[in-house]
């Protein structure tokens, strides 16, 4: 839940619209926190991998399906960031890929914003747990 103006002692949140005093210690702060450390761990670990635990995680904070997939979108940012720099001095990255994969990550982020928002929030559900499971049976089998 991004924070986006403070007005007279109070933060209000972009996702909920809900308006909460400063300083409030409700826990939400600690979920958060928690729930960074856990996409974080995941995300550095098994790659972009981190996307899968994110949106259950994200969900867990009373997010809806459609913010949960776009906000993890936007939380595993810098862990990626972070975690790509870590492993490219390390000499693990294969850079002979990464212009056709970018290209073609791109057209697929672009595609599935739209469907992000042209699906019900149900649909999105749907896909997302079959293609958690799919990816699963997938590595398991490979």
């Amino acid at each position: 839940m991004f924070t986006i103006s403070k007005s007279r002692g109070k933060w209000k949140s972009l996702a909920a619209g809900k308006v909460v005093k400063s300083g409030k210690a409700d826990g939400l702060f600690l979920k958060r926190v928690l729930t960074g450390g856990a996409v974080g761990a995941a995300t550095s670990l098994l790659g972009g991998g981190g996307g899968m635990l994110a949106v259950p995680l994200l969900k867990g904070l009373n997010m809806s399906e459609r913010s949960a997939h776009a906000t993890a979108i936007l939380v595993i940012l810098p862990v990626s960031a972070l975690s790509f720099l870590l492993y490219a001095l390390k000499g693990y990255c294969d850079f002979s890929v990464l212009i056709p994969v970018a290209v073609g990550v791109s057209l697929g982020g672009e595609v599935g914003a739209l469907l992000l928002n042209k699906l019900p929030e149900r649909g999105v559900q749907i896909t997302f747990a079959v293609l958690q499971a799919a990816a699963g049976i997938w590595l398991i089998w490979k």
